[in-house]
């Protein structure tokens, strides 16, 4: 039996969209007949007390780490904390990669170690692992670092982008395997490789046992005092609240349509929240409401409530990113409005499969009044034959099963060779 450690910043039971996608694959590599042992933090992303409840920590040490049971997986949590504080986080950062890699020194006989991006610094500490445990590497590229932070504006330093980009190109070039999620990530990351044909596209999934199409009991799911039965048309958002998304855009498209029959829902938590709250509030936007931050098991039933759900990439990172909501969104049978640039990851993905409008304005006002005139001549008819487009497109090719099936016979030739 092969011994695989996924070694990964978030895993249940945070409740996060790349902690889950990692749930999945860790079952099905014990389903391949692997021992799989996961190294990850406490949960500090989205700890959620019914997650906690169902998978406790146990401490160990002292608190120096704990550990916990993931369906028969071994989990390893190294202390993390979301501190406010930059100084703070870069040591809590710091101490986390420090203890994580000393932890996995003590264990015994790996054969392959798995991490996904972010944070690039895993990628360079997996291969050091993986030298000293005569282990083969795969690294998995779910955002492109340092591209997005040098993009997001946070990253100018010319000294720290030099040392990151030959990170990159390091881990890169002495991972085993590297996998990315999309034919735009591929293409920007090809060319730094020198050997090429150690990178391939495994895309992320979607549950579709979990999340379906509308069912006669979701109603009794829905709180009212968020969710009223209402003839307007009902565009949402459920994710993370942050610079990801283009909330000008939104904002500005809510306050044009102040007077029509359409309400926009907003779902979730996030650095934007605030801000967003602040200008609902000055600019009396009655026709959005601001929903907390909802249980996993609730968004079926929220999603199926609205007609339509829009994803507005922000400019400086919608090369970079790809939200895997839209998985979500298609396994739900719900049509898309999406507003990013041509040749962009969600864009890309989505232009072939007649699921999803998409509005690829650069001038803020005219992609306001395209958005205006779309929303006010949408039909019904054309609301369900994009949703069920967008459910077949994901039975087809996007479902949990046939991806980490990928995932486990890429771990099979790696460890067989």
């Amino acid at each position: 039996m092969s011994k695989i450690l996924i070694h990964t910043i978030v895993f249940s039971p945070d409740g996060v969209s790349t902690a889950y996608i990692y749930n999945d694959i860790a079952l099905r590599l014990q389903q391949g007949g692997h021992q799989v042992i996961v190294l990850t933090t406490t949960p500090h992303f989205n700890a959620l007390p019914e997650n906690l409840e169902r998978q406790p920590l146990i401490s160990r040490m002292g608190g120096l780490w704990y550990e916990s049971d993931f369906q028969g997986i071994r989990v390893i949590h190294i202390p993390q904390k979301k501190f406010k504080s930059t100084l703070l986080r870069l040591i809590g950062f710091v101490y986390w990669h420090v203890v994580s890699f000393l932890s996995a020194l003590f264990i015994a006989k790996l054969d392959l170690i798995v991490s996904p991006s972010p944070p690039l610094t895993l990628g360079l500490v997996n291969i050091v692992l993986g030298k000293l445990k005569s282990a083969k590497v795969v690294y998995n590229v779910q955002e492109i670092y340092p591209d997005l932070l040098i993009a997001d504006g946070g990253l100018k330093s010319p000294l720290v982008i030099g040392l990151l980009k030959r990170m990159e190109r390091f881990v890169y070039r002495h991972s085993h395997a590297v996998t990315t999620i999309d034919e735009v990530f591929y293409k920007t990351i090809a060319g730094r490789f020198s050997d090429v044909s150690r990178l391939s596209i495994i895309p992320n999934f979607v549950d579709t046992n979990f999340y379906t199409p509308a069912k006669p009991d979701f109603d009794q799911f829905l709180d009212r005092t968020y969710f009223p039965t209402t003839n307007d048309l009902k565009v949402m958002y459920a994710g993370n609240i942050g610079n990801a998304q283009d909330w000008d855009t939104f904002v500005a498209l809510a306050l044009a349509m102040r007077n029509e029959p359409v309400r926009f829902f907003v779902i979730g938590e996030g650095v934007d929240r605030d801000h967003l709250n602040r200008e609902i509030e000055q600019r009396q936007l009655t026709n959005v409401t601001l929903v907390p931050y909802q249980r996993r098991e609730l968004m079926p039933a929220l999603i199926a409530y609205a007609d339509l759900h829009f994803i507005f990439m922000a400019s400086q990172v919608e090369g970079h990113g790809f939200p895997s909501k839209v998985y979500t969104l298609m396994a739900c049978a719900k049509p898309m409005l999406v507003c990013s640039g041509a040749n962009t990851p969600i864009v890309n993905f989505l232009h072939d499969k007649g699921c999803a409008w998409i509005v690829s304005e650069s001038d803020k006002q005219r992609k306001v009044h395209t958005l205006k005139e779309l929303l006010l001549k949408v039909t019904v008819d054309e609301l369900i034959e994009k949703g069920t487009k967008g459910r077949a497109v994901v039975e087809n090719s996007y479902t949990r099963e046939s991806v980490t099936e990928r995932y486990l016979q890429l771990v099979n030739r790696l460890i067989k060779n």
